[in-house]
């Protein structure tokens, strides 16, 4: 690959620039980050993943926000990542691991199409619902059906960890305004030390469930892969769900299995928009203040 080249990808319409620590000679700074992300300024995405070193798994993984902000994780971004990884010649099998920021998770290219990885299942890890480990600022062993205060608005809550931090909200209908107002009360709520992913869930039938996405540091969101496993496994521990299901959204689905111990396995689609190599003027701005 060339010097500074980039790739970009979709998983359900929830699109992210691949970049490799080893090829580019430039300092993805916060600025750089939310540049690259902007579409009148830089390539515009919905965030930006990165294949770094590993010394625990056969690839490193980064993810970061538009807003320039680092997540733990992101599904989306992984089988982002795990196309590319595939497609570009770096995983050598079908099945590889990568580390993130807080576990080490495993990769199986499940369909291809003309060589190219179409359909991709990663094992997200374990669901944690402990209110210190997701974090929450509270005292209660697990913060489940738990009323808070967002605006003008009561919330009964439920939160979970699947690697980053979830404030599940489960509605009888759901609506793309509400999400959108409230959302960012919520991922900003003085609860969340850490902010919060948001989502709206409402159950369609035993083994469906749809939700809308307010996503930590990018705000609404076509599709997310930890959103949906994260609003999954609340349903499970609700008791209003299979534990295995389709979660429907509106870039498209996921099929989501959890087992007996809260291990979550996720499988979707990634397609690729474009690759390139970023411009030489692109690459003086980067660190340049913008009315982004």
């Amino acid at each position: 690959m060339e010097k500074n080249s980039f790739v970009k990808m979709h998983g359900l319409g929830n699109e992210y620039i691949v970049l490799e620590s080893a090829n580019i000679d430039f300092n993805l700074s916060k600025q750089a980050i939310i540049r690259l992300c902007n579409i009148h300024f830089g390539i515009g995405s919905d965030g930006i993943v990165m294949k770094v070193p590993s010394k625990k798994a056969d690839f490193g993984f980064r993810v970061y926000n538009p807003d320039g902000s680092e997540a733990e994780k992101s599904g989306n971004g992984l089988r982002i990542l795990c196309k590319y990884l595939y497609d570009y010649g770096h995983a050598k099998s079908r099945q590889f691991s990568l580390e993130t920021m807080t576990d080490i998770v495993y990769a199986d290219i499940v369909e291809e199409e003309e060589g190219k990885a179409k359909l991709i299942r990663v094992d997200m890890g374990k669901a944690i619902f402990a209110s210190r480990k997701i974090p929450v600022n509270s005292d209660l062993p697990e913060f489940i059906g738990q009323k808070i205060i967002a605006g003008d608005r009561e919330f009964e809550v439920n939160c979970v960890s699947v690697g980053n931090p979830h404030c599940v909200v489960i509605k009888q209908e759901l609506d793309e305004k509400e999400i959108r107002t409230y959302g960012p009360l919520l991922e900003n709520h003085p609860m969340f030390p850490n902010r919060i992913n948001v989502q709206f869930t409402r159950v369609l039938s035993e083994h469906d469930a749809e939700i809308l996405i307010w996503e930590r540091g990018a705000g609404f969101t076509l599709a997310s892969g930890s959103s949906s496993c994260a609003a999954s496994c609340v349903l499970v521990k609700r008791g209003l769900i299979k534990s295995d299901l389709i979660m429907h959204m509106h870039g498209g689905t996921l099929k989501i299995q959890i087992d007996k111990n809260w291990n979550i396995r996720m499988t979707g689609e990634v397609r690729e928009i474009a690759r390139g190599v970023l411009g030489g003027e692109l690459l003086e701005d980067l660190n340049k203040p913008f009315a982004g």
